[in-house]
């Protein structure tokens, strides 16, 4: 199931004192990897009994390719929701290592049962990071290593998916499709072209939080959700290809015309939403 190298650079990171849980996350766990995506490791440790960079160092050391570098950080220097981690290269493979302390991600887990959700500003995040990546990682992140089944218990606590989660989320998001589409044909006559191209993503990304939300789908983060909201049973008709038009819309200068399409599935989104709700 996992590449030797990878599982041997896990069990030397499982040994290493604090460290509670080793899974590999992202597109390796989730099944939709390219051949040469990254192998995203990440490593949970308790608030109590954090382990030291150091010693991670050490441990990781004999698996670094030569000449390759290590870039690791202490906990907390990337942010409170990236949290630190670093870059490696094994076995001519990248390799990314990110901090989960499980106590933080069980917080967040009773937050969003009772339809609680937060975004924080995130460089790496142009939607910002929206605290439900912490249950998609969870949920989607095979454990290499979990001694005390501290990832199991996690994992447990998100199936089925929360209805409170999903209303909290389309409550979030879905009045800002139209919003931020609005915002775009303001900036028309300006001819804003980066205000207008962002606005279109804010749009594009709220809707595809809402699409996922109806059908039960926790959302790792922008990348590629478009594409997989477009792929969901409960979704507008055709949407990866009408997607597809509002950026040849937009790329052509055809703004009137691309907005004219995002709020076409703006309006049918609406729809969708109203016959989900009456399902209860």
């Amino acid at each position: 199931m996992f590449d030797p190298a990878i599982k041997g650079i896990a069990t030397a990171l499982a040994a290493v004192p604090g460290v509670d849980a080793v899974v590999l996350g992202g597109s390796r766990a989730r099944g939709d990897a390219g051949p040469g995506s990254d192998y995203d490791l990440g490593l949970y440790f308790h608030s109590q009994s954090p382990f030291l960079v150091q010693d991670l160092a050490r441990a990781i050391s004999p698996f670094v390719d030569p000449g390759s570098g290590t870039s690791l950080t202490p906990i907390g220097e990337w942010g409170p929701r990236i949290v630190g981690g670093g870059w490696l290269t094994v076995g001519g493979m990248p390799v990314d290592l990110l901090y989960r302390c499980v106590e933080d991600v069980e917080a967040t887990i009773d937050d969003a049962l009772h339809g609680i959700v937060q975004v924080d500003y995130q460089p790496g995040h142009p939607h910002g990071f929206v605290s439900t990546i912490w249950l998609a990682e969870i949920h989607h992140c095979k454990p290499i290593f979990d001694a005390n089944g501290s990832i199991d218990k996690l994992k447990q606590r998100l199936d089925p998916y929360p209805r409170a989660l999903g209303l909290a989320l389309v409550e979030q998001f879905q009045w800002e499709i139209t919003f931020a589409a609005g915002n775009a044909a303001k900036a028309i006559g300006r001819n804003d072209r980066s205000y207008i191209a962002g606005s279109i993503f804010r749009a594009l990304a709220c809707m595809a939080q809402v699409i996922c939300a109806m059908n039960g789908m926790y959302v790792m983060n922008e990348k590629g959700a478009m594409r997989l909201a477009a792929s969901l049973p409960v979704t507008p008709a055709e949407l990866a290809d009408r997607i597809d038009m509002v950026w040849n819309g937009f790329a052509s200068g055809d703004h009137d015309g691309s907005l004219r399409i995002l709020n076409r599935l703006a309006h049918e989104v609406a729809q969708l939403v109203e016959a989900w709700r009456s399902k209860g």
